[in-house]
């Protein structure tokens, strides 16, 4: 294979990273035969889920560590050089390959297996062989707590199913969710597809009809008890049904850029060796998103009650993760557990879609 190809493999396969609602916060300028600049954004702007671009940094790492693993395919290391000078919002990244005879990765072939299972998981708790390589997979800058057993599955379940109330009754993400759903799909090239959300197909067809309008939603919030189906099928259920729950913890709080780097990067091992183990993962990302607006005093929403609601989601997750101080340190939440992999996914926009504008 051609050296232009090998780049251009490369990309084909990095480009599978996990990103929130499959925004895919990168484009690729091909520099030469053997370097890439990557050109990050962040959706901090217009994604309440993002708040400092932190989610979209963590996929840029995610990112990163793909077409690392992915040049080992080549024999290629890989050099990484943060392009100076550039806004936290719009980060580049200059990647270099270099010739080394390396042995391929074994993460590299979970690359394009790797995916979010919604469903409910079988209960068999994991291994100690299992948590020992999940464990081992981020490093030693970061550690792993547990929550198993079903007194803490029930109560990660409730506090999920809490956040997912607040999530369905603010205007600010339901505009989220209009835009980052695909209806009527199995698979989706730049938005989630509905058949992956994990509701039956009446439950589809119902929500397809009250998205429609923020107006249909309060309505049906107000009067008709609307949160209480997708909160118990979309975040209780599946909260009580896997093996655990888990939190990625980093040494130090979290400050810069590349802190939210380097923890993508660790995630991202994470979820392909569970990929590896046959494991399947949900983030749970919304408690620990809702906690930093409340700690961080920044209003969540024009509905004065939201505030309140996210300052209870805070303390109970201070409470479970030890202390507010470890859980300032938590960049990622999770579910794990066996399941079949999900059959409908986000899959990727095509390369020359994800090309610098300028650039082919």
């Amino acid at each position: 294979m051609a050296a232009a190809e090998q780049v251009k493999e490369i990309l084909e396969w990095a480009k599978w990273a996990p990103s929130g609602d499959n925004t895919q916060p990168w484009r690729f300028e091909i520099v030469s035969d053997r370097q890439v600049n990557v050109h990050g954004f962040d959706t901090r702007t217009h994604c309440l889920y993002d708040l400092g671009g932190q989610a979209s940094h963590l996929a840029l790492g995610a990112l990163l560590e793909n077409m690392r693993l992915a040049a080992t395919r080549f024999g290629f290391s890989t050099r990484i050089v943060e392009r100076a000078g550039c806004p936290e919002a719009a980060p580049v990244f200059e990647v270099t390959f270099e010739a080394e005879s390396l042995e391929e990765d074994p993460l590299a072939e979970m690359i394009r297996l790797r995916s979010v299972q919604r469903r409910p998981y079988r209960l068999d708790p994991l291994t100690p062989e299992q948590k020992q390589a999940l464990e081992s997979s981020v490093g030693p800058n970061y550690r792993v707590l547990w929550f198993e057993g079903f007194a803490q599955r029930w109560a990660f379940a409730s506090l999920t199913a809490r956040a997912g109330k607040l999530r369905l009754t603010i205007p600010e993400a339901y505009t989220v969710h209009r835009d980052i759903i695909q209806w009527g799909a199995q698979f989706s090239e730049d938005r989630v597809p509905d058949q992956a959300i994990g509701l039956d197909a009446l439950t589809l067809r119902l929500t397809r009809w009250a998205m429609a309008s923020w107006e249909r939603v309060d309505f049906f919030n107000r009067y008709l008890a609307g949160t209480w189906i997708p909160r118990i099928r979309l975040d209780f259920i599946p909260g009580l049904a896997c093996a655990a729950h888990f939190a990625l913890v980093a040494g130090a709080v979290p400050r810069s850029l590349r802190d939210e780097i380097d923890a993508g990067k660790a995630l991202q091992r994470f979820w392909l060796t569970a990929t590896q183990l046959r494991l399947q993962l949900q983030p749970e990302m919304t408690p620990l998103i809702f906690r930093r607006y409340a700690t961080q005093g920044i209003s969540l929403s024009v509905q004065k009650e939201a505030q309140p609601q996210a300052e209870r989601i805070a303390a109970h997750l201070d409470r479970w993760m030890g202390g507010r101080e470890q859980a300032d340190r938590v960049v990622f939440m999770g579910r794990i557990g066996c399941s079949a992999p999900a059959r409908a996914r986000s899959t990727r926009l095509p390369l020359l879609r994800l090309h610098w504008p300028g650039t082919s």
